[in-house]
């Protein structure tokens, strides 16, 4: 953070005087009126807010900062972050309203060297912006976080309940961990004795890799079923593949897995 403010002050608004190392800055003559409907207006930003943004934009020393920054302007700008979180219910799940409005201030600080006094627009108008766009990106932020967060385990448990997603072995008298041992076998000597792509040599090993430790990976499930999902996620994780790359390399093992099920079929 740009400024680590100190204890909150108080301002006074009834003046409109900006008093920095015992110079007083004063509002320059206010402009005539204008007609037409009346702006709208808050008893905690006003204009010697105004000017004490543009004399910290100005201040040539750390130090001159910080004064501005903590008598002016901490108080004012944590009633402008307050108002806008309740006014637009800005709340972010799983945060306190205390921790909101730092974590807002903290962001804002970061964004104040960058606004323009020249170009005629408000302090107060350029911080609300500022403040509603960080807030409402970190609720979407927050939300796609939350689903990301979804356990492997509710995953699986999910799937595994689904029928469409379960392989069965159809003769019984075939244990899975006698196919396994065969296919880790049969897979081996495939890859050291075919001409395989990249893709395939990566899917072969990881293949490998997943029936050997077939137990710790398929945990709680039935000898006699796989779970299709289940063995996907895993190939996905262990080879940075696509789903697509993945069923396309896929191919030569499924063959292989057929070819040695028939085989064992006939025993």
């Amino acid at each position: 953070m740009l400024i680590e403010p100190k204890s909150a002050t108080t301002t006074n608004n009834d003046s409109n005087n900006v008093v920095v190392s015992g110079q007083t800055e004063t509002p320059e003559v206010t402009e005539k009126k204008k007609r037409g409907r009346k702006p709208t207006t808050n008893n905690y930003f006003a204009e010697r807010e105004e000017r004490a943004v543009r004399l910290f934009l100005t201040a040539s020393t750390f130090t001159e900062k910080n004064e501005i920054y903590d008598e002016y302007l901490k108080a004012p700008l944590d009633k402008m972050i307050e108002s806008i979180i309740r006014r637009y219910k800005l709340y972010r799940k799983g945060m306190e309203f205390r921790e909101i409005n730092h974590d807002t201030h903290s962001f804002l600080i970061t964004k104040v060297e960058k606004f323009k006094p020249e170009k005629g627009k408000k302090a107060y108008s350029y911080f609300g912006t500022i403040c509603k766009n960080y807030l409402m990106g970190m609720i979407i932020k927050d939300q796609k976080e939350q689903n990301r967060k979804i356990s492997y385990e509710d995953i699986t448990t999910k799937l595994e309940s689904r029928p469409d997603m379960i392989y069965y072995l159809e003769n019984e008298k075939i244990e899975a961990t006698d196919v396994i041992k065969s296919f880790i076998k049969e897979l081996n000597d495939y890859i050291e004795n075919t001409d395989l792509n990249n893709n395939e040599l990566k899917l072969g090993y990881a293949l490998m890799e997943l029936f050997e430790n077939y137990n710790n990976i398929f945990i709680g499930t039935d000898n006699n079923k796989f779970n299709k999902n289940i063995i996907l996620l895993s190939l996905r994780d262990m080879t940075n593949m696509s789903t697509k790359e993945i069923r396309t390399s896929m191919r030569k093992y499924k063959k292989l897995y057929y070819e040695l099920t028939n085989k064992l079929h006939n025993l």
